[in-house]
């Protein structure tokens, strides 16, 4: 298949795999909204909110190594769809999960389907695309996960004061027929060649330890940590702010999915219509730098806010450089992969996973010490990350 595909059956496919991840996303962001007022009803703390959302990134990150470079030897399709599958019985944990175990069990899960299915889906672009076709094709499937998270916390903020697993049965239902979609329309990408050359190729098993270690040494090093810090600091912010909002200013969970909503909407635009041109027209570089630098002034000036409003341009901000930075991350990184998509794809994946452990866990232990002190460390860490791009040429 490969980049031979014809032009008209990539669209076919970019839009199936676009519907995949759109599911995917929506279920995730279902429970932004009201997880503050979930955890007020279990009795639980800032840290168990936080701990919560860092339990989808503790098997993503254990997993994606291996379904990234498993998907080399087997191919993508099969992960794809076996991770909607488990993604489904996920949400439908969660929806009629009546302790806190069962949300956690639920979390567990969303980060094994999310391993299933990211990195082949990345790698999947990288199979089906030329070296000039490949920001536009991470910049869609970008949009696909931003414009999921703008439906997630609209329906989930719908709620209103009383829990309601409605949302979360739709979502459960929405992921089975992606997986359909994905039986019937989606061709694997690779040949039965390339898989037999992959598995070929491979002369011994690592550990996962030594695969991280290894990931640290590559050529990718520095992307993969930025890809770790952008992380980071999207999951810092958005597991906590519904708190800050709620004890600082009384929001509700409606307002908070207005802020989160409308936000994401920024995002989706900018990835679907002007991302794949700004990365062209000024290389992955400097789109890098100039999104991390924007991300650290808006994290800073979070604690300056003072009205529904400057946090609302705040987000906005905050959506917008991050729209720029994850597909030029992306295509960087899928440009320098060659016949290691998957491999690449995997590793990207789990790095994302440990930004998505380590920015919640941090954040809801900093905002017992201080409602602040999230945002203050997160602004301190990217831009850290914006002076080692620097020596970027």
């Amino acid at each position: 298949m490969g980049n031979n595909i014809k032009r008209s059956k990539k669209r076919i496919v970019l839009a199936v795999l676009m519907i995949n991840i759109f599911i995917v996303m929506v279920g995730v962001g279902l429970i932004t909204p009201i997880l503050p007022e979930l955890i007020t009803q279990f009795g639980a703390s800032g840290q168990a909110m936080g701990l919560l959302v860092a339990a989808y990134g503790v098997t993503q990150f254990l997993l994606s190594p291996i379904t990234g470079q498993q998907s080399d030897r087997y191919g993508r399709k099969v992960f794809i769809v076996a991770g909607g599958v488990i993604f489904a019985a996920a949400k439908f944990i969660f929806a009629v999960g009546d302790t806190l175990w069962m949300l956690y069990t639920s979390r567990l899960l969303e980060g094994v389907a999310a391993a299933m299915i990211v990195p082949p889906m990345m790698a999947y672009v990288a199979d089906i695309t030329t070296t000039e076709e490949r920001a536009k094709g991470n910049s869609l499937l970008a949009a696909a996960m931003s414009f999921g998270f703008v439906i997630g916390p609209g329906l989930g903020g719908d709620s209103r004061r009383v829990w309601n697993e409605r949302p979360l049965y739709v979502a459960t239902g929405a992921a089975l027929v992606g997986v359909i979609f994905s039986m019937v329309c989606l061709p694997e990408s690779l040949s039965k060649e390339q898989m037999k050359a992959a598995r070929a190729a491979v002369t011994r098993k690592e550990s996962l330890l030594k695969q991280y270690a290894r990931s640290v040494k590559s050529k990718y090093a520095v992307l993969f940590i930025l890809v770790l810090v952008m992380t980071f600091g999207l999951a810092n912010y958005e597991s906590v702010l519904g708190l800050y909002v709620t004890q600082r200013f009384q929001f509700t969970p409606q307002s908070i999915a207005v802020i989160l909503t409308t936000g994401a909407v920024i995002g989706v635009a900018m990835q679907a219509l002007i991302v794949a041109k700004v990365i062209k027209r000024f290389g992955e570089n400097k789109v890098i730098k100039g999104s991390l630098l924007v991300t650290a002034i808006a994290y800073a000036g979070l604690v300056l806010v003072k009205d529904f409003w400057s946090i609302f341009l705040i987000t906005s901000g905050i959506f917008f450089a991050t729209a720029m930075l994850r597909p030029a991350l992306n295509t960087r990184l899928s440009k320098m992969a060659g016949n290691e998509q998957g491999y690449v794809a995997g590793m990207n994946n789990a790095y994302m996973s440990l930004g998505n452990i380590i920015g919640p866990v941090q954040a809801g232990f900093l905002f017992d010490l201080s409602m602040f002190a999230p945002f203050l460390a997160g602004s301190c860490i990217l831009f850290i990350a914006f002076l080692m791009t620097t020596k970027f040429k």
